[in-house]
């Protein structure tokens, strides 16, 4: 117990993006200022409702949380497992446990701050506190500024900047802004009064969805031993990343935006790594965490980008529209374009829910720059389809391969899709993955099929128009349009 007389007697732990019970901010604050604490969990019902039935999402978050109330359990606590709007269930739960407090971490999606803004309201009028701790970044909000106190919109000085604030590599391991939380029970976890079992699938309205074929492990488990192995080519990273044959990323993205993995705990593998002697791997995996709290920080300081341009003249551009217009999206959607790199990619996005980083940004630059159709159309796609989606990060992406975001690749280098496959996966291993039927092409051949020899088609048993579909577009036609569809922009 800790030696002050704590502040509530009872609180609640409403857990969000945060599925873990250590090194978690809202928990160790509550267990620090509490007597006993209770933990809950609220499927959203306004969330829910907008999901495909098969959801993998859904069926991670359940899993995790069914590993959470174990170990909640395990220390003589629990979790109390809800399904409705949280503006009334976490308030109505508060007031029937008796609790003084509700501690959460913050979330800076422009709707998440809505929703907390209305449990506060309504905890507010009972007479009790919702208190918010930083959890799922290492800098927030305002904790990065330039020097005159404004908001960074250009990546490579916000990134300077933060890695100084966190301290120079040799000291980074001890930093304070990377320290775990203590979640050992000063105070006391709290079983829940009336134990009931997690929700299902079908409980929930859903469907199972094979997320087990995957190889995907949900929850604590499953984000440490994806850590631990990772730890041991970090020092490759920046060599191996961007070739989606090979085990280059961390793959711990969807364990990041569901908090079954601590921001922290990444860092101080990065950090730790760089501590221990040379090697450029590290630094870059950094860096991408260091983006992360770049575009939570865009997302804090300019909401309007969840529906328009950062920059707003980007939003004068006339994207394609009408019955050509979402042929061609239909085509990009289902992997039908013709160009073999963006259609495996596309089919593992669908087949998987993840989408290797090289190929989000091969696949975007595609829809936006080849086939001319408005970025938002993609960024929706990817939000119902990637395991990892996360508002901030998504529409950063998109809108840096639209050239309409902060910091984003200038309009005119527009990605060649059949270079890109030539420079990235050069023997074709991920193409003839997603693609079988191109299996029989040669090296060469593979990255542009309606290249290919008829000779050599035939001798590949592949019949273009039938076995794959030819190009819907020709890439330096398409590069030209572009150029003089965001003419309205250089214009200006």
């Amino acid at each position: 117990m800790p030696s002050h007389t704590p502040a509530f007697d009872r609180s609640l732990v409403w857990f969000r993006r945060d599925l873990r019970n250590d090194d978690h901010a809202a928990l160790a604050a509550a267990l620090g200022s509490s007597r006993a604490v209770f933990c809950a969990f609220v499927f959203d019902t306004a969330i829910l409702s907008r999901l495909p039935k098969r959801d993998r999402r859904v069926e991670f978050i359940l899993a995790s949380l069914r590993e959470l109330d174990a170990a909640l359990r395990a220390d003589g606590g629990g979790l109390i497992v809800l399904h409705g709007d949280p503006a009334r269930e976490i308030p109505a739960l508060a007031g029937a446990l008796g609790a003084g407090a509700v501690f959460a971490n913050e979330d800076y999606e422009p709707s998440a701050v809505e929703r907390n803004r209305r449990v506060a309201d309504a905890l507010a009028a009972d007479g009790r506190r919702f208190l918010a701790s930083k959890d799922q970044v290492v800098f927030a909000r305002d904790e990065i500024l330039t020097q005159s106190g404004t908001p960074f919109s250009v990546f490579t000085p916000y990134k300077n900047a933060w890695l100084r604030r966190l301290g120079s590599a040799s000291h980074a391991a001890g930093s304070a802004f990377i320290a775990p939380h203590d979640c050992s029970p000063h105070g006391r976890l709290a079983a829940p009064p009336e134990p009931a079992p997690l929700p299902s699938l079908a409980d929930l309205g859903f469907e199972k969805t094979g997320l087990a074929d995957l190889k995907l492990q949900p929850g604590m488990a499953g984000a440490s031993a994806l850590l631990d192995e990772f730890a041991g080519r970090i020092g490759r990273y920046d060599s191996t990343r961007d070739f989606p044959s090979l085990k280059g990323p961390s793959y711990l993205s969807v364990h990041l935006r569901f908090g079954t993995l601590s921001v922290r705990a990444a860092a101080r593998l990065a950090a730790d790594a760089m501590r221990r002697g040379p090697g450029t791997g590290a630094a870059a995996w950094l860096s991408e965490l260091v983006w992360r709290d770049f575009y939570f920080m865009i997302l804090h300081h300019h909401p309007h980008v969840v529906t328009s341009s950062f920059k707003p003249e980007y939003d004068r551009i006339r994207w394609e529209e009408g019955a050509a217009a979402d042929a061609a999206f239909a085509a990009w959607c289902e992997g039908r374009t013709g160009y073999p790199l963006v259609d495996a990619a596309m089919l593992q996005l669908n087949r998987t829910g993840y989408m290797h980083n090289r190929l989000r940004m091969v696949t975007a630059s595609f829809l936006v720059k080849d086939l001319g159709i408005d970025w938002r159309r993609g960024e929706r796609y990817f939000a119902e389809k990637l395991n990892d989606y996360d508002l901030a990060a998504n529409n950063g992406g998109w809108q840096w391969a639209a050239s309409s975001g902060c910091d984003a690749q200038p309009y005119f280098r527009i990605f060649n899709p059949v270079t890109q496959s030539e420079k990235f996966d050069a023997a074709g291993k991920f193409i003839r993955r997603y693609l079988p039927q191109l299996a029989g092409l040669s090296d060469k051949e593979i990255h542009a099929p309606w290249k290919a020899a008829p000779l050599s088609l035939q001798a590949a048993g592949v019949k273009l128009g039938s076995d794959y579909p030819l190009p819907v577009v020709e890439h330096e036609a398409a590069r030209q349009r572009t150029l003089e569809r965001y003419a309205v922009v250089k214009r200006q």
